[in-house]
């Protein structure tokens, strides 16, 4: 109606009218650039804060992997309906309501801040008025939680935390399922032939934007403290650079929700069908039956089936798509390669943070602004090789082969720079494997009543970090008032001096280290650069080994597997094998909380590892692939050879001669 009303009046004026944005497919594939890129926002940044809610509510890796996995379940439970649905409803109002649901996701992920109480450093409060409760105190008694007290953080903490998180991240999973691919479906129905790459291109590339920046707001929003809004800023006692500090994870929620549900207003307004770009007497109203046509991948296979008739016929399509071998071992690859990007993109800032002793807040900014650009860069170069030499599909499996060989050659040098693990003493543990250390601190604290709870690092002068000042032995502390902070621990009976009894600083020592930060990055980013440009060749041959009216479908079922192979279970696994690695966990009523101390040595070599294990999975599966198109390309040459066919025939005598 829109259309008619805008064609007649410029019949009757003459003039042209008020062209209703909402008409143009620019303007939709600029507000869905904008859409992909704050839905991104809310899914990227709770990776980026996944090791900052770790610590504030006491999970384990492995329990962090699930929640950050969880999304995955909504999302692959609705890909076939999907499917079915694409052309049978007002797709750009479903992508709305979409994302009105991951708008929805970021609040509700937000809630459990707002449902505890404020912040505390495990019964062991450093600040200028109560750091006495941290050194060491012979008359006092022991200090630990009451079991009502347990039962309350517990419930709290098991309960009401990770049922918020857990629901938010299905609310966004489910929220997620029609963006992209109803987006893409609707841009390629209504631009122009010409045009229709170009727009896509764009929303590939504004995803990988998101990620980067959503790493990016992450290491600005820890930077303030947590409690920013529940106590005055002269109050906060803790720096970014401490051990306990918790940043304000919750405000990036608040604020990616709010864009997302923001970028979904205009969806509300868009035509079910357009103009297609480029023609001039097909309107709204009238839209075309090739314009409807085009938006069903395959309507002689799905055109008219029934939603029971189409989940029948859909295992009989997988299948036959998945005994394509080129096709199954390039989804192989990309699986390999996703779990090694899902590795990277929810655990490597707590990698950087535990290896090499930086903030939370300086590792985001390190992936956000390093490693996610340069992956994005290879993408842009692979797409760009391609296209300069006009590639053939068994090029492209070469070109493959060979970014995994340099990847993993670039790659390996990365397990052998890290730091060493911290010699530190707490209950329990042994410092530096010696047992008679050991014994000398147990013998020279056991008369200061220790928190069972405690946590307050402190650095000695012998090299040692301890848990709090009061297992160091420390009886007195010299503060300063102006600056509102400690200045130094002394009367450290556990501490051996040459003038007496031994001091400390606040805050975990160094790991002496940190020099090889910078060749850390530039191995990693480089990796990363040259792991991506195998992305678009690999999309281009799944593309072009399967039958043209299945593209769509095959394309569906890549990510599908992608998901329930990669993204869904290997967050998990990370986590487990991340857990396996740590030495000391914070306790809580009992139970196993969040790891304080990892072996950074074990840490570095099973996490990096595994992701090697991945690459060379990947680099398997890409040889196999070329092998396989090679073979492929000479049977087709040897069809193709008059020469080669006329010496069949004189070989072949008369049973030759007869067919």
């Amino acid at each position: 109606m829109i259309a008619t009303a805008l064609k007649n009046c410029n019949e009757q004026t003459g003039r042209a009218c008020f062209k209703n944005p909402f008409l143009s497919i620019k303007f939709f594939v600029c507000c869905h650039a904008l859409l992909q890129l704050s839905q991104l926002l809310v899914s990227g940044y709770l990776k980026s804060s996944i090791s900052t809610i770790e610590k504030r509510f006491g999970l384990s890796s492995q329990m962090s992997g699930l929640v950050a996995s969880f999304n995955e379940i909504g999302n692959v439970a609705l890909i076939v309906f999907v499917s079915y649905f694409g052309s049978r409803v007002h797709r750009p109002r479903v992508i709305g309501c979409g994302a009105l649901l991951v708008c929805i996701a970021g609040f509700v992920m937000s809630l459990p801040h707002f449902m505890v109480g404020p912040y505390e450093y495990d019964q062991s409060i450093a600040s200028v008025y109560s750091n006495l409760t941290d050194i060491c105190q012979p008359d006092s008694g022991s200090k630990t939680l009451s079991n009502s007290t347990c039962a309350a953080q517990s419930m709290r903490g098991d309960t009401h935390v990770l049922s918020f998180l857990f629901i938010g991240q299905f609310l966004l999973g489910v929220g997620g399922v029609p963006i992209q691919p109803f987006g893409i479906s609707y841009i390629d129905d209504f631009a122009s032939k010409s045009n229709s790459p170009l727009y896509i291109g764009i929303l590939f590339a504004v995803t990988f934007m998101g990620s980067g920046v959503a790493f990016l707001l992450g290491s600005a929003m820890l930077r303030y403290y947590v409690d920013i809004d529940k106590m005055a800023a002269v109050d906060i006692v803790l720096t970014p650079k401490d051990p306990r500090w918790v940043g304000a994870w919750w405000m990036g929620f608040l604020v990616t929700g709010s864009v997302v549900g923001l970028s979904a207003l205009p969806y509300f307004f868009f035509p079910r069908t357009m103009q297609k770009e480029g023609t001039e007497k097909e309107t709204d109203s009238q839209p075309r039956n090739d314009i409807i046509s085009e938006s069903k991948p395959n309507p002689e296979i799905f055109g008219n089936l029934s939603l029971i008739d189409f989940i029948k016929l859909f295992p009989k399509v997988l299948l036959k798509n998945l005994r394509n071998p080129v096709c199954l071992l390039v989804i192989l690859a990309q699986v390999n390669l996703s779990a090694m990007v899902t590795g990277i993109a929810i655990f490597m800032a707590k990698f950087l943070e535990q290896q090499f002793s930086i903030t939370a807040s300086m590792a985001n900014l390190i992936l956000g602004a390093v490693n996610i650009p340069g992956a994005m860069a290879g993408i842009i170069v692979g797409g760009a090789i391609m296209k300069k030499f006009q590639m053939s599909l068994k090029q492209c499996g070469a070109m493959c082969v060979i970014g995994m060989v340099l990847c993993l050659i670039i790659a390996l040098p990365i397990i052998f720079l890290g730091c060493p693990t911290k010699t530190f003493f707490a209950p329990g543990h042994v410092p530096g494997g010696s047992e008679e250390i050991g014994h000398n601190i147990s013998k020279c604290n056991g008369k200061c009543n220790c928190p069972d709870t405690a946590y307050n690092p402190i650095c000695g002068h012998d090299g040692i970090e301890y848990i709090s000042p009061c297992y160091a032995g420390c009886e007195a502390v010299i503060l300063d008032f102006s600056e509102n902070k400690v200045v130094n621990y002394t009367k450290c009976s556990c501490i051996p001096h040459s003038g007496g009894e031994g001091s400390a600083t606040a805050g975990s020592c160094s790991t002496g280290c940190f020099h090889l930060l910078l060749p850390f990055i530039v191995f990693s980013c480089l990796a990363g650069f040259i792991a991506s440009t195998t992305h678009t060749p690999s999309f281009i041959i799944i593309l072009r080994s399967v039958q043209q009216q299945d593209k769509s479908l095959v394309v569906g079922i890549q990510f599908m597997l992608m998901r329930v192979l990669a993204w869904m279970p290997c967050p998990v696994l990370y986590g487990r094998i991340i857990d396996s690695t740590c030495l000391l966990w914070e306790r809580k009523c009992g139970k196993n909380a969040s790891c304080r101390y990892y072996d950074n040595t074990l840490f570095r070599q099973r996490y990096l590892g595994l992701q090697l294990a991945f690459e060379v999975g990947a680099f398997v599966s890409f040889l196999i692939v070329f092998l396989v198109l090679r073979r492929q390309e000479r049977e087709a040459a040897k069809k193709c050879n008059p020469e080669d066919q006329a010496l069949t025939l004189k070989m072949g005598g008369d049973q030759e001669k007869k067919v």
